[in-house]
Formats: C-alpha cells, structure tokens, sequence
C-alpha cells in the first residue's frame, strides 16, 4: 500500500496545541517515506510549525473567508483536488473534514480518520463510576491512523527542526548564558489555569536562582502578566514577537512550565523538557505533551477531588471544584524546576 502512495493531504482545523501534536508524526513520516509528497491542511497561523520539515507543503484554509460555509467547503474540496492528492489522513475528524473526504471518496480517493475514543473518554470523566486508566496518547492514535493505510511509522526517528533565530529575538531575549525556562500561565479554559497568586510565588522564588525566565501568553494577557513578580531575569515575551519569532524562542528554552496547553507542545516539538501543570484534565487523558515522562506532569489532589479530570478539555467547570489546583503548591513546581534543570 505505501508504494502506491504518492501525495497524502493531513487534515487537523483545530487548536494550536492540537496542531503542534501532529508534527513529530509528520516528521516521522517525511524521513521515513522521503518519496511521498506530504500536504498539510490547516489554518495559516500554523504553518510555521512545519517549517523545515522535507516533503511537507501547507495548504492555508481560510475560514473566515473563501472556505467559509457550506459553499466555502466545496471551493475547499475544489481547490485541495487540483493538487492531485490521492490518500488522505484525517486527523481532525469533524464535521468539514468528513464533508471533504466523502466528496474525495466519490472520485475514488481513499482517507482514514481519527478515531476518538469518545466511549473510553466518557469512562475518564464521567463522575460516578469513573474508569481512571491512561488512554492512548495523541500520538500513538495518530500513528494507527497511518498504518490503516499501510504506513507503519516510528517516533523515535522524527526529527526536530530547529528554526534560526532572527537578530529580533536576540535583541529581545539577550545572549544566552544560563539557562532558560519560558512559563505559559494561561489556557483556553480557566479550570486549567494556575491560581496567578501562587503562580506569583513560584516565580518569585525562581527569579532568585541563576536563570532567565520569559513569559508567554497573547497580546490580550499582557496587562494580567504584569501583575507577576518582575525583576532583571524576568522578560515578558506576549505581544512582542510574531508566531514564527515565538516559535524560535522557545526553540531554544531549557524547559517550559505550561498549563495542559498548547504552549507545552511547543516546545515539546523541538525537543524541550516541560512541565505541564494540570487542573481539570489529566495526563491520562492522552493530550501530555511529545515524549514527556509522566512524572513531568504535575496534577491536583484526586483523594480531596476525586472527579478529576472532569472533562476532556478542561471546558466543564464542577461545583466545588473552583480551588481544586491550590491542591498544587508552589514549592512543588519549583522543586520540579530545579530538577528538571540539574
């Protein structure tokens, strides 16, 4: 089957943590199969995350403009045919990537989706009766989608691209000479966000050690960040720099302490250790970032909150549960820091 495979469309819409899963996937697949021309369909946000990747095209869907709607979708699939595509991976499997492969189905192009495991998420998260066992990971899920069209990949020859670093980053950030950590205290959904007064705690004990540490967020959170302890070795990088740029930063961090978030991701692509801190979610869930240990996660309490994780997503918020991450001390994620740091 994979002889007979010569240009693959990937197709992932969604969030950018979501994304970033694919790429250690993807480059796994272009080192391991150089003759297959690989296009990614995404939004073109993220097409720098594929950058450097060999045999890898982005096709940008512009959602909000020419493929929006259900007419949006047909120029989609009219536009994505002129490209000769004849398999297709969807790693999304929703409503607008089933709608695409179907039409690709009609003219005999072959796709095989995502499987989601609703039943055994369910079984995660539902409050009574809850299954708590790991579920595949992300990655692993990926990887079966792959081999149901006959190719058979293995992670631990993925390659990380590392961008160059502009001469913009560097003014920003300085020279390194000691190590690096970035901090990403935000996520989409509050119940997986940090408390910011012990957050306050951990990076005021951490700017007293021989470290740099830059702050992440979006242009929009830039005015919560300042409410952190601040001091030479502190650099808050939301709204300064571009994507791209962002992503050449944090290339080069020693470690990232995220939320269950996509800046964790990030950096796990190239390569960085990260800490992920877990609120309403939880590692076994599957989404823990690429080729991170479980003891790199850091959760809450399940004797005192016993429902976690309560949802997939972090998006439900439960009664009783609105102080369930102050079950995380901040002397714990520093001790973890410093580990972690050698």
């Amino acid at each position: 089957m994979a002889t007979e495979i010569k240009h693959i469309a990937v197709i992932r819409l969604s969030a950018m943590g979501d994304v970033a899963m694919t790429v250690p996937v993807l480059s796994a697949l272009a080192k391991q199969y150089p003759e297959i021309e690989i296009t990614v369909v995404s939004r073109p946000f993220f097409e720098p995350l594929f950058d450097g990747i060999p045999n890898i095209n982005f096709f940008g869907v512009d959602l909000n403009g020419r493929h929006k709607g259900f007419k949006g979708l047909i120029r989609l699939y009219s536009d994505l045919k002129k490209l000769n595509i004849d398999t297709i991976a969807d790693l999304h499997n929703v409503l607008r990537s089933k709608f695409i492969t179907t039409l690709f189905a009609l003219g005999g192009t072959r796709s095989v989706a995502y499987n989601k495991t609703r039943t055994a998420k369910k079984q995660l998260t539902r409050p009574n009766n809850k299954i708590f066992r790991p579920l595949p990971t992300v990655f692993e899920q990926h990887l079966q989608v792959f081999a149901r069209l006959g190719l058979n990949l293995d992670l631990s020859k993925a390659t990380i691209y590392r961008p160059d670093v502009d001469a913009e980053v560097v003014a920003l950030s300085g020279t390194k000479t000691q190590k690096w950590i970035g901090i990403a205290p935000f996520a989409q959904h509050q119940p997986k966000v940090y408390p910011l007064d012990l957050l306050s705690e951990v990076i005021g004990q951490l700017s007293k050690d021989n470290i740099k540490i830059f702050l992440f967020g979006s242009a929009a959170e830039v005015e919560t960040l300042k409410k952190l302890p601040t001091s030479d070795n502190v650099i808050i990088i939301a709204g300064k720099l571009s994507f791209k740029r962002e992503l050449q930063l944090i290339s080069g961090l020693d470690l990232m302490v995220s939320m269950d978030s996509a800046n964790g991701h990030l950096a796990a692509m190239y390569g960085v250790k990260v800490i992920t801190i877990w609120g309403a979610t939880h590692p076994f869930g599957g989404f823990a970032p690429y080729r991170q240990p479980l003891n790199h996660s850091i959760t809450v309490d399940r004797e005192r909150y016993p429902m976690i994780p309560t949802s997939m997503y972090g998006n439900k918020k439960v009664p009783g549960y609105d102080d369930a991450m102050r079950t995380i001390l901040p002397e714990t994620i520093v001790e973890k820091v410093r580990l972690l740091l050698g």
